[in-house]
């Protein structure tokens, strides 16, 4: 899917108020050609967890089979991770990662979900705390919603999905 027909997709969808993202959330990107595509799933990115209080964990990874970790955005290098993106591809981005994992762990949550007006609709976005990114969020269905990363200063969208875990880990 281009990124002209994913934004057109993301705006087509209804809004969603921040109260119905609280929970966890099982992620996976769509692909649209951005240079981040398949490099979160390469990396063992689970998802994203609101909490009641509409603060998040905006990068939980898998940790082992049952364990997540949730990680602190503001200790990756953005511009470095687009610029070397086809690295956090390879199998060696991985193995390096699964060390980095437990320093790059946050000690709380790192994001707060609001209402934001985008393209003329208010819905629920996550601000990052100390990174340029807002990831806005649209209505799929019940279970499922639609989100848009984007990055202050960079055109480029990054499109994902992520899908209602039922039973909260």
């Amino acid at each position: 899917m281009s990124q002209q027909t994913a934004f057109e997709t993301f705006k087509g969808l209804p809004a969603i108020d921040p109260a119905e993202l609280v929970g966890l959330w099982k992620g996976r990107g769509i692909a649209t050609g951005h240079p981040l595509d398949g490099v979160l799933e390469n990396l063992g990115w689970y998802g994203k967890r609101f909490a009641p209080d509409m603060r998040a964990d905006a990068l939980l990874f898998k940790s082992g089979e049952r364990r997540l970790t949730a990680i602190n955005p503001s200790l990756i290098p953005l511009g470095l991770a687009l610029r070397f993106h086809r690295f956090g591809r390879t199998r060696a981005a991985r193995n390096l990662f699964s060390y980095l994992r437990g320093r790059l762990r946050a000690q709380g949550p790192v994001a707060t979900l609001r209402l934001l007006p985008l393209e003329g609709v208010s819905s629920a976005a996550m601000v990052y705390d100390h990174k340029p990114i807002t990831d806005h969020f649209r209505r799929t269905d019940a279970d499922t919603v639609m989100g848009m990363m984007v990055i202050e200063g960079d055109d480029r969208r990054f499109f994902f999905e992520l899908e209602r875990v039922k039973a909260d880990r």
